[in-house]
């Protein structure tokens, strides 16, 4: 018996990458495209909350599945995974940063600079996908 509930890991997972996707043909257009065009905007804070969202669920879930202490909020989940030695410390700074930006983004998504979602989507979002070659490697060696 696992101790981690794999298909919810890899529907996250999958729930991720399909965002990510969408956001790749955002990627390729200019930055001066991307702030006249709102749909486009809004499809990506759309798909960025979608990306954030399933790393924490995936943090949470292994958090408690792998012992430690109870997060305190989602950026601390994170840092949990660092104590864990699950994430490096630089990427825990990282998802910190990605989970604040998820409250932004959910709590006060008018404030939001669109410039920054267009700069996050550009480079920051790579994060999120180191943080999912972590798990698949933690979860690959706790299950031999």
């Amino acid at each position: 018996m696992t101790r981690f509930n794999i298909d919810r890991i890899r529907h996250l997972i999958g729930e991720i990458n399909s965002a990510f996707y969408k956001l790749e043909k955002i990627r390729k257009i200019s930055k001066e495209e991307f702030l006249k065009s709102q749909e486009k905007i809004d499809s990506s804070k759309y798909n960025l909350i979608v990306i954030i969202e399933g790393a924490i669920d995936i943090c949470n879930h292994i958090v408690a599945r792998a012992g430690g202490r109870a997060p305190t909020d989602y950026g601390d989940c994170f840092a949990i995974l660092g104590e864990l030695e699950i994430l490096s410390p630089e990427l825990v700074e990282k998802l910190k940063k990605m989970a604040k930006f998820r409250n932004l983004l959910v709590h006060l998504y008018w404030k939001v600079d669109n410039q920054r979602v267009f700069n996050i989507i550009q480079k920051d979002i790579n994060d999120i996908k180191l943080f999912l070659l972590a798990i698949k490697r933690f979860i690959n060696q706790s299950e031999r």
